[in-house]
């Protein structure tokens, strides 16, 4: 099956690579590689990863570090976000706070 990246999944899996990059060139290209890796895995297997938090989202844990959120539709998988396991997901929307 097709896979297809989402600008924002695109921008956050640049973001993650140039940040790793500044610090260890090495270790950018390792964890790129294991993005690819994940990215083939999920075109031979697309449900083999959970359900995800966000309704129609299955959600895959490529390193300890990220999670790799996608939707799988009929003829293709497109990924959503590529997110830091550290951090909310999904994100509060913006400008809405919780309410007491």
């Amino acid at each position: 099956m097709k896979v297809r990246w989402s600008d924002d999944a695109e921008l956050d899996r640049a973001e993650i690579i140039e940040y790793i990059w500044s610090e260890n060139p090495s270790a950018a290209r390792r964890m790129d590689s294991l993005f690819d890796a994940a990215t083939d895995r999920l075109s031979k297997f697309p449900f083999s990863a959970r359900e995800g938090v966000v309704p129609s989202t299955r959600e895959l844990i490529v390193h300890p570090s990220y999670r790799l959120v996608y939707q799988v539709t009929d003829n293709e998988i497109i990924i959503h976000a590529l997110v830091h396991t550290a951090r909310q997901w999904p994100p509060e929307p913006d400008g809405v706070e919780d309410e007491d």
